[in-house]
């Protein structure tokens, strides 16, 4: 679960630097959003369909059916994680595309009105004034998470329980702000954060001392990021297998809705060392074999388990009287030569030319793109 934490952390890091960078330049031209959805839409719908529409047709026939159709408009709509009948259904990993689909299609909309903010209480006042006014909303942003993931946890474990409404109407509440799990903003909101603050760092801050201060302390930001990691990796183990330590009942249940963040301000941590740090901090992150697997992330991701389940169901059980190490060595020789070839696979074939058409729509024909933008928005 930690790694898809780190996932969508990197996603905000990413997605948002653009637009902190319009937000601390008055001058600088503004993201368009038509522009952001067609990229979002050609960059994972191809590859996530024809993952969905192959699995269905291999090993769960039942949702062209039509009574399954419901929950295959689910899937197709990205907010599948959003209902226990089809959370973590067809394919585990596919729940957190949900997540990270619905923030797509939120940010556009998030930064529109922190620029609405920005320019209404800094004005004519310095950068670090709207550095500080970004950092106010993304704190705001920070906070919704929380209460989200609080009442959503709690509404969860008493579904008789409702507030100021019918349960009834709570429910779809709760299918837009909570989902099966949470939708995950604080995560996002603290990669938007490291993406404010690297800009202003490196960008904007033309003395460096903001910048070099950071790199001085690089290493302690590291060692503080794993610590921060262990303790909360503990605190849910702790809860979720074996008592560590003895706390009262409540800080063990608060994990529910701050676990989430203990796990993203880790990362956060140990990214601003990356970032800011020496070169023999930087350099095994850089290892070329390292950044192509993270170049074929997106199909490994998506494709990586189904490939692991027909492994344990046809190959290893023809091999259970085998030495279990050398068992173990199939299994990394099943995840070599078949999962991550077929992944680079899918990433050549689907991926890249899903990519190259959506810019060639941006370029050429502006009725398409405004209707694939359309097709996205209608999505949310």
């Amino acid at each position: 679960m930690s790694g898809v934490t780190l996932f969508f952390v990197l996603s905000g890091f990413l997605l948002f630097m653009p637009y902190a960078k319009a937000l601390l330049h008055p001058q600088a031209p503004w993201p368009l959003a038509r522009h952001f959805y067609l990229r979002r839409v050609f960059r994972i719908i191809p590859a996530y369909y024809v993952c969905l529409f192959l699995l269905i047709l291999i090993s769960q026939r039942q949702y062209l059916q039509p009574a399954h159709w419901p929950e295959l408009g689910l899937f197709l709509s990205f907010f599948h994680e959003s209902s226990s009948i089809t959370y973590q259904k067809i394919n585990g990993p596919f729940w957190t595309l949900g997540v990270e689909w619905q923030f797509y299609m939120l940010l556009p909309l998030l930064v529109l009105g922190m620029r609405f903010i920005v320019r209404h209480v800094c004005k004519e006042r310095s950068t670090l004034h709207r550095v500080w006014t970004v950092a106010g909303c993304l704190g705001c942003l920070v906070a919704w998470g929380l209460f989200a993931r609080y009442w959503g946890y709690y509404f969860t474990v008493h579904p008789s329980a409702t507030l100021l409404v019918p349960r009834s109407v709570l429910n779809v509440v709760l299918f837009f702000t909570y989902g099966s799990y949470g939708k995950f903003l604080e995560d996002f909101a603290v990669g938007m954060l490291l993406s404010l603050l690297f800009v202003y760092a490196k960008q904007v801050n033309s003395q460096g001392r903001l910048d070099q201060s950071i790199r001085r302390l690089s290493h302690w930001l590291w060692g503080t990021g794993i610590l921060s990691l262990v303790f909360v990796a503990m605190w849910h183990y702790n809860l979720l297998y074996w008592p560590v330590w003895s706390f009262s009942s409540l800080f063990d249940q608060a994990f529910n809705w701050l676990g989430e963040l203990g796990f993203s301000l880790g990362f956060g941590l140990c990214i601003l060392a990356i970032l800011f740090g020496p070169v023999a901090l930087k350099r095994p992150f850089g290892w070329k074999p390292l950044r192509w697997i993270g170049l074929i992330s997106f199909s490994l991701y998506m494709w990586h388990l189904p490939l692991l389940i027909f492994f344990m169901t046809q190959v290893a059980n023809q091999v259970q009287g085998w030495n279990r190490y050398a068992v173990f060595g199939l299994y990394w020789l099943w995840a070599l030569l078949v999962i991550i070839p077929f992944s680079a696979l899918s990433f050549l074939l689907i991926e890249k030319p899903g990519m190259r058409l959506g810019s060639q729509i941006w370029k050429r024909n502006p009725v398409i793109w405004f209707l694939s933008s359309l097709c996205g928005i209608l999505l949310l």
